[in-house]
């Protein structure tokens, strides 16, 4: 009996660890487990932003995220998908990426 108890305890421990290994692995390398933007601008701040990362909807994210580095500062900054002048930015992204 306690040996199976100790069996068991060294496997879950294992488990455990593997689990959090993987994560950390996971988060070292970029990989995201969640959604990164939790508010996002909708005000115009075209001319301050230096680049734009569009990252698609994932199985983490069910959102895509657009999310801005402002030039003077490099705050990342998540813009509003839905913005009038976002969708514009993002058409000149991809019409650019075309050619």
């Amino acid at each position: 009996m306690t040996s199976s108890r100790v069996f068991i305890t060294a496997f879950v421990v294992f488990v455990v660890s593997v689990a959090i290994s993987e994560g950390m692995s996971l988060r070292s390398l970029g990989v995201e487990l969640h959604c990164r933007c939790i508010q996002t601008e909708s005000k115009p701040i075209g001319r301050y932003i230096a680049k734009v990362e569009l990252i698609p909807a994932n199985s983490h994210c069910e959102e895509t995220e657009i999310i801005a580095t402002l030039k003077k500062t490099g705050q990342e900054v998540c813009l509003d998908p839905e913005a009038p002048w976002v969708k514009r930015v993002i058409e000149k992204i991809l019409s650019n990426k075309r050619r």
